[in-house]
Protein backbone atom coordinates (compact mmCIF):
# COMPACT_ATOMS: atom_id res chain seq x y z
CA UNK A 1 0.00 0.00 0.00
CA UNK A 2 2.36 2.48 0.75
CA UNK A 3 4.58 1.77 -2.22
CA UNK A 4 1.38 2.66 -4.62
CA UNK A 5 0.92 5.53 -2.45
CA UNK A 6 4.41 6.67 -3.11
CA UNK A 7 3.85 6.05 -6.67
CA UNK A 8 0.69 7.52 -7.36
CA UNK A 9 1.77 11.05 -5.38
CA UNK A 10 5.03 10.52 -8.23
CA UNK A 11 3.11 10.24 -10.96
CA UNK A 12 0.56 12.54 -10.10
CA UNK A 13 3.39 15.21 -9.48
CA UNK A 14 5.35 14.90 -12.59
CA UNK A 15 1.53 15.64 -14.29
CA UNK A 16 1.26 18.45 -12.52
CA UNK A 17 4.71 19.61 -12.97
CA UNK A 18 4.19 18.82 -17.04
CA UNK A 19 0.64 20.76 -17.10
CA UNK A 20 2.06 23.91 -14.71
CA UNK A 21 5.02 24.34 -17.43
CA UNK A 22 2.81 23.83 -20.72
CA UNK A 23 0.05 25.88 -19.64
CA UNK A 24 1.47 29.60 -20.64
CA UNK A 25 -0.34 32.40 -19.00
CA UNK A 26 -1.89 35.25 -20.80
CA UNK A 27 1.48 36.90 -21.67
CA UNK A 28 1.37 40.62 -20.41
CA UNK A 29 4.44 43.30 -21.37
CA UNK A 30 6.61 41.90 -18.37
CA UNK A 31 6.29 38.33 -19.51
CA UNK A 32 7.04 39.93 -23.31
CA UNK A 33 9.78 41.52 -22.65
CA UNK A 34 11.73 39.02 -20.32
CA UNK A 35 11.12 36.32 -22.96
CA UNK A 36 12.65 38.87 -25.56
CA UNK A 37 15.42 39.55 -23.06
CA UNK A 38 16.08 35.91 -22.62
CA UNK A 39 16.30 35.38 -26.45
CA UNK A 40 18.21 38.16 -26.69
CA UNK A 41 20.87 37.13 -24.04
CA UNK A 42 20.99 33.29 -25.20
CA UNK A 43 21.71 34.68 -28.82
CA UNK A 44 24.90 36.38 -27.59
CA UNK A 45 27.85 33.99 -28.01
CA UNK A 46 30.65 33.98 -25.43
CA UNK A 47 34.09 34.37 -26.14
CA UNK A 48 36.24 31.42 -27.45
CA UNK A 49 37.97 31.64 -24.52
CA UNK A 50 35.22 31.29 -22.57
CA UNK A 51 33.63 28.83 -24.68
CA UNK A 52 36.64 26.48 -24.20
CA UNK A 53 36.69 26.30 -20.62
CA UNK A 54 33.42 26.04 -19.86
CA UNK A 55 33.03 21.93 -19.29
CA UNK A 56 29.67 20.17 -20.39
CA UNK A 57 28.35 20.03 -16.73
CA UNK A 58 29.14 23.94 -16.61
CA UNK A 59 26.52 24.42 -19.93
CA UNK A 60 24.28 22.51 -18.87
CA UNK A 61 23.68 24.42 -15.60
CA UNK A 62 23.56 27.36 -17.90
CA UNK A 63 20.99 26.04 -20.48
CA UNK A 64 18.38 24.90 -17.66
CA UNK A 65 18.90 27.71 -15.30
CA UNK A 66 18.32 30.07 -18.16
CA UNK A 67 14.83 28.35 -19.21
CA UNK A 68 14.02 28.21 -15.72
CA UNK A 69 14.83 32.10 -15.73
CA UNK A 70 12.89 32.22 -18.77
CA UNK A 71 9.59 30.45 -17.53
CA UNK A 72 9.66 32.69 -13.83
CA UNK A 73 9.93 35.85 -15.32
CA UNK A 74 6.70 34.71 -17.72
CA UNK A 75 4.97 33.78 -14.63
CA UNK A 76 6.03 36.72 -12.90
CA UNK A 77 7.58 35.19 -10.03
CA UNK A 78 10.47 37.93 -8.85
CA UNK A 79 12.69 36.56 -6.44
CA UNK A 80 13.52 39.87 -4.92
CA UNK A 81 15.40 38.65 -1.97
CA UNK A 82 17.54 36.01 -3.92
CA UNK A 83 18.30 38.49 -6.98
CA UNK A 84 19.64 40.95 -4.55
CA UNK A 85 21.45 38.59 -2.94
CA UNK A 86 23.03 37.33 -6.26
CA UNK A 87 23.88 41.46 -7.50
CA UNK A 88 25.71 41.78 -3.84
CA UNK A 89 27.91 38.95 -5.10
CA UNK A 90 28.05 39.66 -8.34
CA UNK A 91 26.60 36.51 -9.93
CA UNK A 92 24.09 35.47 -12.80
CA UNK A 93 20.82 34.36 -11.94
CA UNK A 94 20.68 31.91 -14.77
CA UNK A 95 23.61 30.02 -13.34
CA UNK A 96 22.33 30.07 -9.48
CA UNK A 97 19.31 28.60 -10.97
CA UNK A 98 20.96 25.69 -12.99
CA UNK A 99 22.95 24.70 -9.69
CA UNK A 100 19.86 24.39 -7.44
CA UNK A 101 18.11 22.15 -10.14
CA UNK A 102 21.51 19.96 -11.21
CA UNK A 103 22.50 19.61 -7.12
CA UNK A 104 18.90 18.08 -6.60
CA UNK A 105 18.68 15.68 -9.27
CA UNK A 106 22.54 14.62 -8.24
CA UNK A 107 21.14 14.29 -4.60
CA UNK A 108 17.71 12.46 -5.82
CA UNK A 109 20.21 9.85 -7.80
CA UNK A 110 23.30 9.74 -5.19
CA UNK A 111 21.41 8.81 -1.97
CA UNK A 112 19.38 6.08 -3.63
CA UNK A 113 22.25 4.34 -4.44
CA UNK A 114 23.76 4.82 -1.01
CA UNK A 115 20.64 3.48 0.54
CA UNK A 116 21.21 0.10 -1.86
CA UNK A 117 25.01 0.20 -1.16
CA UNK A 118 24.01 -0.19 2.75
CA UNK A 119 21.20 -2.80 1.92
CA UNK A 120 18.32 -0.82 2.66
CA UNK A 121 15.09 -0.84 0.05
CA UNK A 122 15.59 2.13 -1.82
CA UNK A 123 11.70 2.03 -2.04
CA UNK A 124 9.29 2.89 1.08
CA UNK A 125 11.32 5.07 3.84
CA UNK A 126 14.50 5.70 1.97
CA UNK A 127 12.94 6.80 -0.99
CA UNK A 128 10.85 9.75 1.33
CA UNK A 129 14.51 10.40 3.03
CA UNK A 130 15.83 10.90 -0.77
CA UNK A 131 13.12 12.75 -1.83
CA UNK A 132 13.76 15.58 1.27
CA UNK A 133 17.32 15.31 1.07
CA UNK A 134 16.55 16.19 -2.58
CA UNK A 135 14.45 19.13 -1.60
CA UNK A 136 17.36 20.01 1.01
CA UNK A 137 19.88 20.20 -1.26
CA UNK A 138 17.58 22.39 -3.71
CA UNK A 139 17.16 25.23 -1.05
CA UNK A 140 21.18 24.81 0.13
CA UNK A 141 22.38 27.29 -2.38
CA UNK A 142 20.24 29.90 -1.10
CA UNK A 143 21.33 29.47 2.30
CA UNK A 144 25.11 30.20 1.10
CA UNK A 145 24.50 33.13 -0.87
CA UNK A 146 22.44 34.75 1.41
CA UNK A 147 24.74 34.32 4.36
CA UNK A 148 28.31 35.58 1.89
CA UNK A 149 25.61 38.16 0.79
CA UNK A 150 25.57 39.67 4.35
CA UNK A 151 28.58 39.55 4.53
CA UNK A 152 29.44 41.71 1.81
CA UNK A 153 26.52 43.86 2.76
CA UNK A 154 28.06 44.95 6.04
CA UNK A 155 31.75 45.46 3.91
CA UNK A 156 29.69 48.07 1.58
CA UNK A 157 28.42 50.11 4.78
CA UNK A 158 31.58 50.02 6.09
CA UNK A 159 32.89 51.56 2.82
CA UNK A 160 29.49 53.74 2.12
CA UNK A 161 30.69 55.63 5.54
CA UNK A 162 33.69 56.38 4.26
CA UNK A 163 31.91 57.54 0.92
CA UNK A 164 30.15 59.81 2.74
CA UNK A 165 32.89 61.06 4.90
CA UNK A 166 34.90 61.91 1.82
CA UNK A 167 31.39 63.88 0.09
CA UNK A 168 31.33 65.89 3.07
CA UNK A 169 35.56 66.45 2.63
CA UNK A 170 34.43 67.59 -1.18
CA UNK A 171 31.59 69.78 -0.18
CA UNK A 172 33.55 71.44 2.13
CA UNK A 173 36.19 72.10 -0.49
CA UNK A 174 33.75 74.30 -2.62
CA UNK A 175 32.15 71.89 -5.30
CA UNK A 176 28.89 71.06 -6.18
CA UNK A 177 26.37 68.00 -4.84
CA UNK A 178 26.89 66.36 -8.07
CA UNK A 179 30.46 66.96 -8.62
CA UNK A 180 31.73 65.57 -4.95
CA UNK A 181 29.26 62.50 -5.72
CA UNK A 182 31.59 61.44 -8.23
CA UNK A 183 34.92 63.00 -6.87
CA UNK A 184 34.16 61.30 -3.75
CA UNK A 185 33.60 58.15 -5.97
CA UNK A 186 36.82 57.83 -7.68
CA UNK A 187 38.89 57.47 -4.74
CA UNK A 188 40.24 53.81 -3.87
CA UNK A 189 39.10 50.51 -5.95
CA UNK A 190 37.42 48.74 -3.67
CA UNK A 191 34.47 46.93 -5.10
CA UNK A 192 32.00 48.66 -2.80
CA UNK A 193 33.39 51.82 -4.38
CA UNK A 194 33.42 51.05 -7.59
CA UNK A 195 29.55 49.84 -7.77
CA UNK A 196 29.12 53.38 -6.49
CA UNK A 197 31.11 54.85 -9.08
CA UNK A 198 29.08 52.78 -11.63
CA UNK A 199 25.92 54.14 -10.80
CA UNK A 200 26.66 57.26 -10.54
CA UNK A 201 28.11 57.26 -14.04
CA UNK A 202 25.43 55.01 -15.65
CA UNK A 203 22.70 57.82 -14.31
CA UNK A 204 24.88 60.81 -15.52
CA UNK A 205 24.66 59.48 -18.76
CA UNK A 206 21.25 58.46 -18.93
CA UNK A 207 20.45 61.85 -18.15
CA UNK A 208 19.46 61.29 -14.31
CA UNK A 209 20.99 62.86 -11.32
CA UNK A 210 23.11 60.30 -9.15
CA UNK A 211 21.10 59.79 -6.11
CA UNK A 212 18.65 58.58 -8.18
CA UNK A 213 21.84 56.04 -9.72
CA UNK A 214 22.44 55.75 -5.72
CA UNK A 215 18.74 54.78 -5.01
CA UNK A 216 18.48 52.42 -8.29
CA UNK A 217 21.90 50.47 -6.68
CA UNK A 218 20.12 50.38 -2.84
CA UNK A 219 17.07 48.97 -4.42
CA UNK A 220 19.00 46.46 -6.87
CA UNK A 221 21.42 44.62 -4.19
CA UNK A 222 19.57 45.25 -1.23
CA UNK A 223 20.79 48.14 1.38
CA UNK A 224 18.06 50.42 2.77
CA UNK A 225 21.29 53.01 4.04
CA UNK A 226 21.82 53.66 0.03
CA UNK A 227 18.10 54.38 -0.27
CA UNK A 228 17.93 56.54 2.28
CA UNK A 229 21.13 58.22 1.29
CA UNK A 230 19.02 58.89 -1.99
CA UNK A 231 16.60 60.31 0.03
CA UNK A 232 18.47 63.08 1.63
CA UNK A 233 20.93 63.86 -1.00
CA UNK A 234 17.70 64.24 -3.25
CA UNK A 235 16.32 66.88 -0.61
CA UNK A 236 19.13 68.11 -0.78
CA UNK A 237 19.29 68.96 -4.46
CA UNK A 238 15.22 69.80 -4.45
CA UNK A 239 15.23 72.12 -1.39
CA UNK A 240 18.90 72.91 -0.94
CA UNK A 241 18.80 71.99 2.21
CA UNK A 242 22.47 72.31 4.54
CA UNK A 243 23.67 68.46 3.38
CA UNK A 244 27.33 68.46 4.79
CA UNK A 245 26.37 68.22 8.21
CA UNK A 246 23.56 65.85 7.35
CA UNK A 247 26.17 63.57 5.81
CA UNK A 248 28.85 63.59 8.42
CA UNK A 249 25.46 62.88 11.01
CA UNK A 250 24.86 60.07 8.86
CA UNK A 251 28.18 58.52 8.64
CA UNK A 252 28.74 58.32 12.58
CA UNK A 253 25.73 56.58 13.17
CA UNK A 254 26.52 54.50 10.33
CA UNK A 255 29.75 53.81 12.10
CA UNK A 256 28.20 53.30 15.47
CA UNK A 257 26.08 50.58 14.32
CA UNK A 258 28.75 48.96 12.73
CA UNK A 259 30.38 49.18 15.84
CA UNK A 260 27.32 47.88 17.34
CA UNK A 261 27.07 45.14 15.39
CA UNK A 262 30.80 43.94 16.20
CA UNK A 263 30.49 44.29 19.67
CA UNK A 264 27.20 41.82 19.69
CA UNK A 265 28.92 39.65 17.20
CA UNK A 266 32.19 39.72 20.10
CA UNK A 267 29.25 38.65 23.08
CA UNK A 268 28.14 36.12 20.82
CA UNK A 269 31.83 34.44 20.58
CA UNK A 270 32.34 35.04 24.09
CA UNK A 271 28.97 32.99 24.78
CA UNK A 272 30.00 30.50 22.65
CA UNK A 273 33.30 29.74 24.09
CA UNK A 274 31.91 29.59 27.83
CA UNK A 275 29.56 27.14 26.72
CA UNK A 276 32.36 25.26 24.93
CA UNK A 277 34.62 25.33 28.38
CA UNK A 278 31.54 24.24 30.53
CA UNK A 279 30.99 21.23 28.00
CA UNK A 280 34.80 20.39 28.44
CA UNK A 281 34.86 20.73 31.95
CA UNK A 282 31.50 18.44 32.40
CA UNK A 283 33.02 15.75 30.07
CA UNK A 284 36.47 15.38 32.06
CA UNK A 285 34.28 15.05 35.62
CA UNK A 286 32.35 12.47 33.95
CA UNK A 287 35.89 11.22 32.74
CA UNK A 288 37.21 11.01 36.01
CA UNK A 289 33.96 9.79 38.43
CA UNK A 290 33.94 6.81 35.62
CA UNK A 291 36.30 4.66 37.09
CA UNK A 292 34.42 4.69 40.47
CA UNK A 293 30.70 4.63 39.51
CA UNK A 294 31.31 2.15 37.63
CA UNK A 295 33.51 -0.32 40.55
CA UNK A 296 30.17 0.85 42.84
CA UNK A 297 28.30 -1.37 40.15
Amino acid sequence: MTLALLAGAAVGAGILILVRMNARPVPGVAATLARVDGAKRRARRRPAADAEKADLIDRWRESVGERIEDEASARGWAFARTRADLAVLDKPFAQHLGTKVLLALAALVWFPMVFTLLGYDPLGIPAVVSVLLAVGAFFLPDLQIHGEAEKRRRDFRHVTGSFLDLVAMNLAGGRGLPEALLAASTVGDHWAMVRIREAITNARLSGRTPWEGIAALGQELGVDELRDLASTLGLAGDEGARIRESLLARADSMRRRELADIEGAAGESSQSMLVAQLLMCVAFLVFLAYPAVSKLG
